[in-house]
């Protein structure tokens, strides 16, 4: 790495400092560096202190709640990020890490789906090696997952590739979709064409983390939707189709063709070409717990691969198939 200058030449940097730094710059808040170092608060805003002497440079000066770093800072965070990296790598290849003594708390974003259908195996695959190792499952925001992986809000998330920002990441699913509706509505038998999916009564869901990808592929095929009807959660679909004969939902096909065996429901093909929506495993890029971060990424790379997902957890009864008949 380039070593940083001030005006009296190299200046070597004590590397407690640097840890400190890294945290800011990721974190861009003392009180998150100093939980995530476990120190105090004044121990954190000593050590900037002593670094901003050091380099004769602010580094972070504070904009609103965040801490916004230097032109100087922007410099020379790509090189101390990187040393540090190569240190705690270096030191986790002599420590190891023992998933099964583990008592760390990591921090998992996941769609409404990906809870429902994936969470089960996660937490059996997890638990068979790190029967003490806590997770804590977010609500998946597309809009703020970026930040989340840059500053560590999060460790791991499931959602489609193209995520902004250079994050590791493994693909994991591929995705179809369908037209979900009752099978009593007009549409579950005979062609169904652009023109009368387009006529239809549509229902969207807010939680979809594909529904960027499907609006793209309803313009392309310049088809505008405006739903009549939406909802928060997948989990109201089922019941809500069942009971209407005018509502469809665009969904993800597997998972309504799983609900389709205890719903009176029928899972159409899109009268439009939309590719598989790619869902992919990402991980966050700040350095702390770079072994345990490594075993985690693993093991969920693993688990959801290796499983079908239990999304028929909702179904239907006897009682609903009778009505609906």
């Amino acid at each position: 790495m380039s070593y940083p200058r001030t005006r009296t030449g190299i200046v070597a940097v004590d590397l407690n400092l640097v840890r400190v730094f890294v945290a800011i710059y990721e974190t861009r808040s003392l009180t998150t560096t100093a939980a995530r170092l476990y120190v105090t608060q004044p121990a954190v805003s000593q050590a900037l202190g002593r670094l901003r002497r050091e380099l004769d440079d602010p580094l972070f000066e504070r904009a609103g709640r965040q801490m916004q770093p230097t032109p100087l800072a922007e410099s020379v965070f790509p090189g101390f990020r990187e040393s540090i990296t190569r240190i705690d790598r270096t030191l986790d290849a002599v420590r190891g890490f023992d998933p099964s003594d583990s008592h760390k708390l990591f921090r998992l974003a996941l769609s409404e789906l990906g809870e429902i259908g994936w969470l089960p195996a996660i937490l059996r695959a997890v638990r068979r090696r790190a029967p003490h190792l806590r997770i804590e499952v977010v609500p998946l925001d597309i809009a703020q997952l970026s930040e989340w992986l840059a500053r560590g809000v999060v460790d791991l998330a499931i959602t489609p590739a193209g995520l902004p920002g250079a994050f590791d990441h493994v693909p994991l699913k591929s995705q179809a979709y369908g037209a979900a509706m009752s099978a009593q509505h007009p549409l579950a038998v005979g062609d169904l064409d652009l023109d009368a999916y387009l006529a239809a009564a549509h229902v969207s869901v807010a939680s979809d983390s594909g529904a960027a990808m499907l609006e793209s592929a309803q313009r392309r095929a310049g088809a505008i939707v405006s739903p009549q009807v939406a909802v928060r959660h997948f989990a109201t679909l089922p019941p809500l189709l069942a009971a209407s004969r005018e509502l469809i939902a665009t969904v993800p096909d597997t998972i309504a063709a799983g609900w389709a065996t205890t719903w009176p429901l029928v899972v159409r093909p899109l009268p439009f070409a939309m590719p598989p929506v790619e869902l992919c495993l990402y991980r966050r890029a700040t350095t702390q717990q770079t072994a345990a971060l490594d075993w985690l990424f693993a093991t969920v790379s693993q688990a959801v691969r290796g499983s079908s997902g239990q999304f028929f957890v909702i179904h239907g009864d006897a009682l609903a198939e009778t009505e609906h008949a």
